[in-house]
């Protein structure tokens, strides 16, 4: 695993807390912003599959 990934994960870990906290409390604002943390997360490990699968076809 690469940086990206292990990043993207544990982002992606938190903003599912958060949106689960905001669900929980009724605070939307703090659902969605853990929800975009969420995305987020998930698009910092993808780039980290696709760097990390470049890598491996260049050698």
């Amino acid at each position: 695993m690469n940086k990206n990934q292990v990043e993207g994960h544990a982002n992606e870990a938190k903003g599912r807390v958060k949106e689960v906290a905001g669900k929980v409390t009724g605070d939307k604002r703090m659902e969605y912003k853990g929800k975009a943390e969420k995305h987020g997360g998930k698009a910092e490990a993808r780039y980290g599959d696709l760097k990390r699968a470049a890598k491996k076809a260049t050698k």
